[in-house]
């Protein structure tokens, strides 16, 4: 065992550098291929379907992407709380060897903590000290992405653990040694098929969703059994002729028509129903070749959990040609109605920048919020063939991916925003299966100019700045029952990667400049950081282990839509970092 001191960049306190085990050790890289396992270290760890089900009545373990299969990424644990969380402290900074977008949920069970990496490595630590138990290396195929490389986690559950992988895989290991138990693959990542969504699991199935629709894919969402991989169903998120939404697709543009699942679905257990959102039709920017409302893209999807039946869908944005996708994970809620009668509601904070609220019942709108980040009086038009646009937001958001926190305790869904111009051209793309098809130009610009994404013409559109805006970033408090922000944070760049709530009035989240916050989830003031050294972009969560509460996050900054320009401006590196904080013992008494 060996531990080495480690300050981090503008901090004052001292971070513990854990390089254990038969993983990567600090300094060292990742092998490019397969590591095995070299005698793995034994993992007590025992999450059965049932203890699923009552995730909520487990307040110790984070077992799912969204601690509950509501997705409300809550927890009741107060040991930590707003009289104490200055008093925080880093018990442990793990460094995996894998620097990348870091943007990964843990779980958490008995102490164990399974993470994936960008490059979809995932390695099993303890929990309270960062020790590494085991760890596996993908042996990734061919792969093209849009927006990555990053993975958003992985599932746990009946001695197994599961990876979605950047190459259309869907992988079992085995919870205690990390060896693998059985690996199919779900698309064919040539034609750009990816997946980087975390996998849910629910009743025997491993439920995952493909991404790819900036280039010309039909996506779906799949149920798997989790014993053998065999796929019991499919539900594809293009309508074609016949189904509910068929029409709204001109010719065959259905069958190229995009609609990625980015992140994990959430479970109406007593319904039986699997609830996701959907991204944005391909080609992105290009209407003519797809007219119609394109369903079900941009949607709030529900579909039977055993038989992927469709049960009913709400678009936010028709006819998309934005990129404003759906992609953040849907969060299961009760909310009151217009009438004042509390119904059982959906929730997904979206890249318009509002909170769309629907009935989880009918799929019927209930209520939009206010808007979280600022909108542009010409956000909703229509792209030139001659010339640039530039709105906000933009393809980043709004809210993009990130998971967005409920707390019961103050009726405040907690969803981050990015205040970002995009520049946007329309135009006619060629199809060519596996090749990018986004049907114009989309790049985020500041008044200084594109941030050089590499889109065509960026280098003659310098001039083209007219309302462009300095990125910013929001982290609001919004009273569901209402739509009113109640409170909000800013902050000087985007804010994304997730939140957390808890029962000790806390809400914590990252900035793009490093520092991880804690919140008081009523007022929004912050009560304590602690600067990563890279930006935290991904979802913290909580547990506890021997009655001490720890909160656990991911720090790696992300290189996707000029986030890597923004990166260099701060002087950032991207990082490979999992920072674990619990109460200073020297500190006065936890509760």
């Amino acid at each position: 065992m060996m531990f080495r001191a480690k300050t981090l960049a503008g901090s004052s306190l001292l971070a513990l550098m854990v390089c254990i085990g038969s993983g990567v050790a600090y300094g060292q890289q990742a092998t490019a291929g397969p590591r095995g396992v070299a005698a793995p270290i034994p993992v007590n760890v025992d999450i059965t379907w049932q203890d699923l089900l009552g995730a909520d009545q487990n307040p110790n373990n984070w077992m799912l992407y969204g601690r509950t299969y509501d997705n409300q990424r809550y927890s009741p644990l107060d040991q930590i709380n707003t009289s104490n969380a200055a008093s925080l402290i880093p018990v442990a900074i793990i460094q995996t060897g894998v620097t990348g977008s870091y943007e990964v949920s843990p779980i958490i069970d008995n102490g164990i903590m399974f993470i994936s990496t960008p490059w979809d490595h995932v390695i099993a630590y303890d929990a309270t000290n960062g020790k590494e138990l085991w760890s596996y290396t993908a042996d990734l195929g061919y792969n093209t992405l849009c927006c990555g490389p990053e993975s958003r986690g992985v599932a746990v559950v009946d001695g197994k653990v599961f990876l979605a992988t950047l190459d259309a895989h869907l992988i079992a290991l085995n919870a205690y040694t990390g060896q693998v138990e059985w690996n199919i693959q779900v698309a064919d990542a040539r034609a750009a098929f990816s997946i980087t969504m975390a996998p849910q699991v629910y009743d025997g199935k491993v439920f995952i969703g493909t991404s790819g629709a900036e280039f010309p894919t039909r996506d779906f969402v799949a149920a798997y059994d989790a014993n053998t991989g065999k796929e019991v169903w499919r539900f594809y998120t293009t309508a074609a002729p016949g189904q509910p939404g068929g029409d709204t697709w001109s010719g065959d543009s259905w069958k190229t028509g995009g609609a990625s699942m980015w992140n994990t679905p959430a479970v109406d257990t007593a319904r039986g129903l699997l609830i996701f959102a959907t991204g944005n039709p391909n080609p992105d920017d290009d209407g003519s070749v797809r007219l119609g409302a394109n369903a079900y893209s941009d949607s709030i999807v529900a579909v039977d959990a055993k038989t992927g039946k469709l049960a009913w869908w709400y678009q936010q944005t028709p006819h998309d040609v934005w990129d404003y996708d759906a992609m953040a994970p849907v969060v299961l809620l009760n909310v009151k109605n217009d009438q004042g009668q509390e119904v059982p509601a959906a929730a997904e904070a979206s890249k318009v920048g509002q909170l769309y609220i629907v009935d989880r019942q009918t799929g019927e709108l209930i209520r939009k919020s206010q808007p979280f980040v600022m909108q542009s009086a010409n956000m909703w038009t229509q792209l030139p063939l001659n010339g640039y646009v530039n709105i906000y937001p933009g393809a980043q958001g709004g809210n993009e991916w990130s998971p967005e926190a409920y707390s019961p305790k103050t009726g405040l869904m907690y969803v981050q925003g990015t205040n970002e111009s995009w520049q946007y051209k329309g135009h006619t793309d060629e199809t060519v299966i596996g090749h990018v098809r986004l049907g114009g130009v989309l790049q985020p610009i500041t008044p200084d100019g594109p941030m050089e994404l590499g889109e065509p013409d960026v280098g003659t559109t310098a001039s083209n700045t007219a309302g462009a805006i300095e990125p910013s970033g929001t982290l609001s408090g919004i009273d569901v029952n209402t739509g009113k922000i109640e409170w909000q944070y800013h902050s000087n760049y985007p804010m994304l990667g997730g939140v957390m709530a808890t029962g000790g009035n806390l809400v914590f989240a990252g900035e793009f400049d490093g520092n991880f916050n804690a919140f008081n989830a009523t007022t929004g003031e912050k009560l304590w950081h602690f600067q990563m050294g890279s930006g935290v972009l991904a979802s913290p969560v909580t547990y506890m282990v021997d009655g001490r509460q720890y909160v656990a996050v991911a720090a790696g900054g992300n290189a996707a839509n000029g986030n890597n320009i923004l990166m260099k401006k701060l002087g950032l590196n991207f990082g490979d970092e999992i920072g674990i904080f619990a109460i200073n013992p020297a500190a006065t008494r936890v509760n």
